[in-house]
């Protein structure tokens, strides 16, 4: 069953652990990193026992060469801090560009093997925010955030250790007002959390209408809908920004109460220490160095606090993508395929087939449907609007299942056969064709690769396409733009031809191919169809007159259901609806004649 994307996952920091599956090929590079982080956090700590020194070996002993020992010892170890801390930066930026590029690619390389269903019941303009926005956050809190949480988290743990090292008692003393200093973290740690979940699927909803509109944008100006769209954007916009807003306000009062707590803490144990040192129980040496750790435990506990809500947003994003990795496809190969007959054959069958679209289980698109295409065939299937002639094709395609019954191709049940091997024997020239970003040449070669440039000339000769792509500026070489939309319709549609006639099918699916052409236009497609539908199993959708009656069989479907089968004449005169049809498409005179001819 085709699964629907949650709005309300686990949330849980722990989920990032799961990208340890996408460090694995860079361990070496994650060692180093590592190293290099602990080198620098050490060299950190280091530098209290330097200023230790400095003030009791060299300020209060006044021994000038001592003094310079020991700035010349705490300006190697600023060295050797300041390398750790420029390699760890390098190596954690690399890292996390590298783990954000490696996951949207996994995350792109599953998507596209999901069956159509799951973008129906998941919008795309979800699945390309996710795909996009949240591997974009999850690359800039691995590259930095998270680095820095390590590191400060390193850094508050060795100066606690040299709080006890330096003054066992004022170490406790610290120690006491950890609790108070964590509180906030863990209250309003919680609500970040949250927040960094809605305010990522706010953003989706923006990325979607925004997407939605511009795709559309020739239909939103046709109609006079900019303000209205304007409006509505605005109202998605501020629906985001509210929530980043209250985002933002809970991680400004988690830093502000952490920092005052935390510094507030530091100036206690300072006060104490100071009557420490006037009493003789510490040195000035041992305060200052104590004083430092005070302040570099305090300071990580407040750039962790920063960085958590950042950690926490990163650990939404993951859910977010991991959740799509995770989305099971309906449409799978089995263990172990059936292999299809060699070479090709083209024959369909379908057995009893009823199937319900998963956005409307309730009401069938198909309902017992039997039907063979021999090969060679050439079936035209009619039928008002909705009547499921092109979820007929859908089905064949295997990009759904039927609940009840079974298609068979070339005598395989194909959901016992790998859809890959099954779609590499069809070609599809839809109604409305999809062109990609590229020349003409990636396009004419998308569902054949490896075909040569005369190969793809010839397509395109006999789709009647050459003569208006060798008029673009730079002739199959032009960019044709998103979607081909340098092209008209009709132009889109004979590109979409030549592709299915460079593919060379067994079985040919036409989906009203020359609806987008105009008299001239149509008349040579059609000369390069019938070229090309000869010896070939094709199923086509139609309602011009010149297709409909060259089919060696006409469906009349209505309803989910078939209705008749039949030639034109035949049907003509034994079926009402059919009947119907061709007088609104065909010559009324004709149509008559035809079906007041005794039979």
């Amino acid at each position: 069953m085709t699964e629907t994307l949650g709005d309300d996952i686990r949330r849980d920091p722990a989920v990032l652990v799961r990208l340890l599956q996408f460090l694995a090929p860079y361990r070496w590079r994650v060692t180093i990193a590592v190293l290099a982080l602990l080198l620098a956090a050490g060299s950190v700590l280091a530098i209290g026992q330097g200023l230790r020194l400095m003030v009791d070996q060299g300020f209060l002993s006044g021994d000038a060469a001592a003094l310079n020992r020991v700035l010349l010892l705490t300006l190697a170890i600023v060295a050797v801090m300041a390398i750790a801390t420029a390699l760890r930066f390098y190596l954690m930026s690399w890292i996390g560009e590298r783990v954000a590029a490696d996951l949207r690619q996994a995350v792109f390389d599953h998507v596209v093997s999901l069956e159509p269903a799951f973008f129906e019941l998941n919008g795309v303009g979800e699945i390309q925010s996710r795909l996009t926005t949240d591997t974009t956050l999850l690359q800039s809190i691995l590259g930095s955030s998270f680095s820095m949480a390590v590191r400060n988290s390193l850094l508050l743990v060795g100066a606690l250790i040299m709080l006890f090292v330096t003054s066992p008692k004022l170490a406790a003393l610290a120690l006491v007002s950890m609790p108070v200093v964590i509180l906030p973290i863990l209250v309003f740690g919680r609500r970040v959390r949250r927040l960094s979940r809605h305010s990522q699927d706010r953003i989706a909803d923006v990325g979607s209408h925004a997407g939605e509109s511009l795709h559309a944008i020739r239909t939103v100006q046709a109609f006079g809908h900019e303000e209205l769209d304007r409006q509505r954007f605005k109202r998605h916009v501020g629906d985001a920004f509210s929530t980043a807003e209250r985002r933002v306000r809970q991680r400004a009062l988690l830093t502000g109460a952490v920092m005052l707590l935390a510094f507030g803490a530091v100036g206690m144990i300072l006060w104490q220490g100071g009557h420490d040192v006037l009493a003789g129980r510490m040195s000035p040496g041992e305060l200052s160095a104590f004083v430092f750790y005070a302040v570099l435990a305090a300071g990580a506990l407040g750039v962790i606090s920063e960085v958590i809500g950042e950690v926490l947003r990163a650990a939404g994003a993951t859910e977010r993508l991991l959740e799509l990795l995770e989305s099971r496809p309906a449409i799978t190969a089995p263990a172990d395929p059936v292999p299809l007959p060699s070479p090709a054959r083209g024959e369909v069958q379908f057995d009893d087939v009823r199937f319900c679209y998963p956005a409307r289980p309730e009401q069938p698109a198909l309902d017992h449907v039997s039907l063979h295409v021999r090969p060679g065939e050439r079936l035209a299937l009619v039928g008002p609007s909705g009547s499921g002639k092109s979820t007929l094709l859908s089905l064949l395609l295997r990009f759904y299942d039927p609940q009840q019954g079974r298609i068979l191709f070339d005598g395989v049940d194909i959901r016992e056969t790998d859809p890959s091997e099954l779609r590499r024997r069809i070609g599809v020239v839809a109604q409305e064709p999809e062109l990609f970003t590229g020349d003409a040449w990636y396009n004419l070669r998308y569902g054949r690769p490896d075909a040569s440039d005369a190969e793809v000339r010839a397509a395109a000769d006999a789709a009647s396409c050459t003569d208006f792509l060798e008029r673009l500026p730079q002739g199959f070489a032009t960019q044709l733009g998103p979607g081909g939309i340098q092209l008209s319709g009709g132009q889109r549609q004979r590109m979409a031809i030549a592709r299915a006639i460079l593919r060379n099918p067994a079985l040919l699916l036409l989906d009203e191919a020359t609806s987008s052409l105009d008299a001239e236009s149509e008349h040579r497609v059609q000369q390069a169809l019938e070229h090309l539908m000869q010896d070939r199993t094709s199923i086509v959708i139609a309602h011009r007159l010149a297709t409909v009656q060259a089919a060696d069989r006409i469906a009349v479907l209505d309803q989910g259901r078939i209705q008749a089968i039949g030639t034109h004449s035949e049907l003509l005169r034994s079926n009402p609806l059919y009947a119907r049809l061709a007088a609104l498409q065909f010559n009324d005179q004709e149509t008559r004649a035809v079906a007041t001819t005794p039979s």
